[in-house]
């Protein structure tokens, strides 16, 4: 792992900003307190990573709805309390999928609590995009429980709350209204929207103070409707270096990679 001469998060007026993707998850187990970790140690300007709920009602950093892929699990997240999760162990998927790795060196990675991963970055200057996972039922308790916990914390102000569902948006303003947020858009959204401008009048009409696109959507015309809109762009999930240059000639404020180290060596070097 490369380590920059800066603490984590401080190289933030470089640009783009480099994101770690569920932490750096190219190094250890995604969304776990190693990847976050790993994304500390290699410099990165921030981190994203996913919250949904679990069985009672605690915020819980984790990407799928059920343990299959990551715990070899047939159970749902939702159906879990959070004290289940957290003797889950989410790491060792990771050291058969890279035989090289030492044979339990992730054995004891769990599914950390929302509030687990804020206190990790409580002494950083961390850009935090939270990506909350929810459906049409749940995504009320949901917002209310992540800003529950961001209302007493004190990552609060570097934090940007996103989601694919955008009426997610207005319920986090409405109980945290100094907090920001971002409205995701996948490459589906053609199929419905049509018209790429329509994610930018859509992004203002549920109060989003940012875009987050698929990379396959940052075209330069959608980036040059976002800048004149005043929407900050950050683009998923990006491993590519030559993307840098592509960030810079577009405008895009950070990019969500699953590999900081290897883009950060590329862009201060």
């Amino acid at each position: 792992m490369v380590k920059n001469d800066l603490p984590f998060g401080e190289k933030v007026n470089r640009r783009p900003l480099i994101i770690a993707h569920r932490g750096a998850s190219s190094h250890a187990p995604e969304n776990t307190l190693a990847a976050f970790r790993a994304a500390i140690d290699s410099g990165a300007d921030g981190v994203e990573f996913d919250v949904q709920l679990a069985a009672d009602g605690v915020p819980v950093v984790i990407h799928d709805t059920t343990l299959k892929r990551t715990a070899g699990v047939n159970e749902r997240v939702a159906d879990l309390n959070s004290k289940q999760l957290s003797e889950t162990d989410v790491g060792s998927w990771f050291n058969k999928r890279f035989p090289q790795k030492a044979r339990f060196e992730f054995a004891s990675e769990t599914v950390p609590t929302l509030e687990q991963v804020l206190d990790l970055f409580s002494d950083t200057n961390a850009t935090i995009y939270i990506e909350l996972k929810c459906d049409l039922q749940n995504y009320k308790p949901l917002a209310k429980s992540v800003c529950d916990i961001l209302r007493s914390h004190d990552t609060q102000s570097r934090v940007i709350a996103m989601s694919f569902r955008l009426a997610v948006i207005p319920e986090v303003l409405r109980s945290l209204p100094q907090v920001k947020t971002a409205a995701l858009f996948e490459p589906s959204v053609q199929i419905i929207l049509r018209r790429r401008k329509y994610m930018i009048a859509l992004a203002r009409e549920f109060g989003a103070d940012e875009i987050a696109l698929h990379y396959t959507l940052a075209t330069p015309n959608i980036c040059e409707l976002a800048s004149q809109a005043q929407l900050p762009v950050a683009v998923w999930t990006v491993d590519n270096p030559k993307w840098l240059a592509r960030c810079n000639a577009r405008d895009i404020k950070a990019l969500i990679t699953n590999n900081p180290a290897t883009l950060l060596t590329k862009r201060d070097h």
